[in-house]
């Protein structure tokens, strides 16, 4: 056998067993949906008729807010008009709907300090030495500065405009400064629209917005009383941008300028755009699953799914002899390996095993089983031609691999369109579809090839009584192993 096919089969197994072993010692483990872990489901409706760009700020925002409430592996999607917020494991379903549900309002507040992320490294302690001129004794006076960084937070239900905050300013979810921020002066009604544009003049992105009339008298009266300072534009209790105010007179429009990337300037423009229509935002229905019977049905199908797999083993050993051992192990490595990437994308992007995602990857393993059948019948066929086992394995496995290759990617490409053209659990179902029919590829082209060869050059194997390879594809053991 030659020596890279005995590489890729060593490689496999190292990298199923490592990644899986070293899943395990982190702790990581795949992320459950609403249906297995329980919780609360909510579909909101617009008020009123909004545009497309409207909704999907919306979810951005309400996705903002589950993520601010700690709940794991939330679901945010759009279904026509109406947005579903799926909350599996939420504890206070009640709390979770109001703030979800909340209109959004952008602020338009003075900045009066700026502090460092809580949990800085704390300032030093100084002492200065005094001396009174009526007392020759020396004194000495301590004086301790208080560490900005333990100044907490304002939680976000205490975010009100008419209070002195303090609000963070994020970087990909990532809190790189603090500010404590005086009352609202005014909202992100004052803004009629806003776009970002490239400066060639700077070769910098920026972003003009226009305002309302009520909203221009607004922001001039702003921006005279905090000329040549910092006002922060805040939404959610997070602070979008804080420009420096050049001018006390902009007339109905500005810019905000500054070291912007393409997407930061697009996504300010959106907030100030969207954030002046608040949507309000009204549940049509509400279903709450109880934590129960998210046990209940996660017990229902792994049963299920092992008394299926376990019948489908016991077939192919019935069937086909030592091959019926091939299936069981690559069943491993497959297994080892759908069960690292889902808890590392779990982990990394948020992705849930749902239900449906459960029937997709016991569905899969039909598919993955029919990859065996395919090639172990070609293999029959090589042999009842009159080749042996040993010349067999490699010419049965070229040609049924362009077969297994051919339903593979029927599969994937029926997977993809169902994930791209449809929402909610469909897409759960085929997501796990597709990484599966990947997963099967790449195991019967490194571990199933490599392994039946093997086992083709072994006469344990293949003239065993009872699991000879040669008595499992139905031809005499004298035929099989020359």
């Amino acid at each position: 056998m030659r020596r890279g096919t005995v590489g890729s089969l060593i490689a496999i197994v190292v990298i199923a067993l490592g990644a899986f072993i070293a899943t395990l010692a982190v702790g990581n483990a795949p992320q459950l949906g609403l249906d297995l872990q329980g919780g609360t489901s909510v579909v909101l409706q617009p008020k009123d008729p909004v545009s497309e760009g409207v909704l999907n700020q919306s979810i951005s925002i309400i996705r903002n807010r589950v993520d601010a409430l700690g709940v794991s592996e939330p679901d945010i999607s759009r279904l026509g008009d109406n947005i579903v917020v799926q909350l599996p494991g939420v504890k206070d379903a009640d709390r979770a709907l109001e703030i979800v549900g909340q209109t959004a309002e952008l602020r338009f507040r003075p900045v009066l300090g700026e502090l460092p992320p809580e949990g800085a490294p704390p300032p030093t302690t100084t002492t200065t030495p005094t001396t009174a001129p009526a007392d020759p004794a020396a004194t000495t006076t301590t004086t301790t500065t208080v560490n900005p960084s333990t100044v907490p937070t304002t939680p976000r239900e205490q975010d009100l405009p008419d209070q002195t905050v303090v609000l963070p300013e994020l970087d990909e979810g990532r809190v790189v400064r603090r500010y404590q921020l005086g009352a609202a002066e005014m909202t992100g009604r004052a803004v009629a629209t806003a776009r970002a544009n490239f400066t060639a003049e700077s070769g910098q992105w920026a972003v003009d917005f226009e305002l309302t009339g009520e909203g221009a008298e607004q922001f001039d009266a702003m921006a005279a009383k905090y000329l040549q300072r910092q006002i922060a534009i805040v939404l959610d209790g997070v602070v979008q941008s804080a420009p420096v105010i050049q001018q006390a007179d902009f007339n109905g429009k500005g810019q905000i300028s500054g070291d912007f990337k393409e997407r930061e300037a697009k996504d300010l423009a959106l907030v100030l755009r969207y954030g002046a229509l608040p949507v309000e935002l009204e549940p049509q229905s509400t279903q709450r699953v109880s934590a129960s019977l998210g046990r209940d049905s996660l017990r229902a199908g792994i049963i299920a799914g092992l008394a299926g797999l376990a019948l489908v083993l016991l077939y192919m050993v019935l069937y086909y002899r030592a091959l019926g051992i091939v299936v069981l192990l690559g069943l491993i490595v497959w297994g080892t390996l759908m069960w690292t990437i889902i808890s590392f994308l779990g982990e990394t992007n948020g992705l849930a095993l749902s239900l449906s995602g459960a029937v997709g990857i016991i569905i899969s393993v039909g598919v993955t089983v029919d990859s065996y059948v395919v090639y172990f019948e070609r293999l029959k066929d090589e042999i009842r031609s009159g080749k042996t086992i040993r010349s067999s394995v490699d010419r049965g496995f070229s040609r049924a691999f362009r077969t297994i290759l051919a339903a593979d990617i029927s599969s994937f490409i029926g997977a993809s369109l169902l994930f791209i053209l449809t929402v909610g659990s469909v897409r759960g179902f085929a997501f796990f579809l597709g990484l599966s029919t990947l997963l099967d590829v790449i195991v019967a082209w490194f571990f199933t090839r490599p392994v039946v060869v093997l086992l083709g050059r072994n006469r344990v194997f293949t003239e065993a009584r009872w699991l000879g390879v040669a008595r499992g594809l139905a031809v005499s053991p004298s035929g099989g192993a020359s």
